[in-house]
């Protein structure tokens, strides 16, 4: 193999090493970004839940006074 082929090669697999490293860190941030809405629809259900027993609560309190009249 010639030298300059034998550059050519060098210089493609360094190009190659380099995407491969950018797109590991865009994985990792990716990755990271998906932990956090996961964590944060976790948390926005959750919230949801108490919501909605509270609104379930105060139904039935309204309908025991009404009962009550």
């Amino acid at each position: 193999m010639e030298d300059a082929d034998l550059q050519a090669l060098t210089a493609k697999l360094e190009l190659l090493i380099r995407r491969i490293e950018q797109l590991k860190a865009e994985n990792q941030l990716l990755r990271a970004g998906e932990r956090a809405w996961r964590e944060e629809r976790a948390h926005l259900i959750e919230k949801n839940e108490i919501a909605r027993h509270k609104v379930e609560s105060m139904i039935s309190r309204l309908k025991a006074l009404e009962q009550d009249s």
